[in-house]
């Protein structure tokens, strides 16, 4: 009887300590995936941050890991941003009737934080939450519709940039800085392969997202040969669609204070990176 104790306890034993030298002979290097989800844009068209109108959103990044819980990432991203006042409950943005579209790409550089020893393969450490936290650049050119043809909105200069009236306000850069910080949760497959799920919130440091930001200038936009509006001065100031025009010179149109932003959701795989080591030797 004791014999066959000796032996289960010398086999319990000898599982554990191959199955700890598997673990350390384990190396997590990194992973490369992809995902696709939803986008939404926050900002002058979007004031209460309702998410009600979300567009298609995608990425695909590499991240190295350097342990088990901190690694960095590279991630380029595509987001279709849009929205438009009439999706407002506020009666003046109603009328203000402004809206935009935009195809917005970005590349980032993000720190990985795992809350969880992450090791793919291994019941106990094959999942964890983790957040993210980078700098990025983006860029971004609003379009609007007029009569069913599509205009590129910062070549127009809507809120009188470039014009000899306003010189204090210069055309927008199409390029813009970021700040993604992310938080989302992991679950690893097989050692080979992992899906996860993340809700990344991308702050921006531009205010012309939705062509959108300080006062009606509609002195800038003289009238054609033929006295009538130009395409500009149309697109500037929208409310003539929904009533009596409120884009009078100087008045507020958007607020310059608060920066644009967006959300993106998303759904992916990844695919792990991985190297073996020669477990230390255990002496007995």
């Amino acid at each position: 009887m004791r014999n066959r104790i000796a032996v289960v306890v010398l086999l319990f034993l000898s599982s554990m300590t191959a199955k700890s030298q598997s673990m350390e002979s384990y190396v997590h290097q990194g992973e490369y995936g992809f995902a696709v989800g939803l986008g939404h844009y926050f900002g002058d068209l979007n004031t209460n941050m309702q998410i009600n109108r979300p567009k298609f959103s995608g990425s695909l990044f590499f991240r190295k890991q350097f342990n088990n819980y901190i690694g960095v990432r590279i991630t380029g991203g595509y987001a279709f941003l849009g929205y438009s006042d009439t999706y407002s409950s506020n009666p003046t943005e109603k009328q203000r009737n402004l809206s935009f579209n935009s195809n917005v790409w970005e590349l980032s550089v993000s720190g990985d934080f795992n809350f969880f020893k992450f090791i793919p393969g291994f019941e106990q450490y094959r999942y964890t939450p983790y957040i993210s936290l980078g700098v990025g650049v983006m860029s971004f050119d609003p379009y609007a519709y007029l009569n069913g043809e599509k205009y590129l909105l910062r070549p127009l200069g809507t809120e009188g940039q470039g014009s000899s009236l306003y010189p204090e306000r210069i055309p927008y850069s199409p390029i813009a800085i970021t700040i993604p910080f992310g938080v989302g949760v992991k679950y690893a497959l097989s050692d080979r392969m992992n899906i996860y799920g993340e809700a990344v919130y991308h702050f921006t440091r531009t205010d012309y997202l939705d062509d959108v930001s300080t006062t009606y200038a509609p002195d800038a936009f003289p009238a054609l040969p033929d006295g009538s509006p130009s395409t500009a001065f149309l697109l500037q100031d929208r409310s003539y669609e929904t009533g009596s025009s409120i884009g009078i010179k100087g008045r507020q149109r958007g607020n310059s204070l608060q920066k644009d932003a967006y959300l993106t959701l998303q759904v992916g795989l990844s695919f792990n990176l991985q190297s073996y080591r020669c477990p230390k030797a255990t002496n007995y």
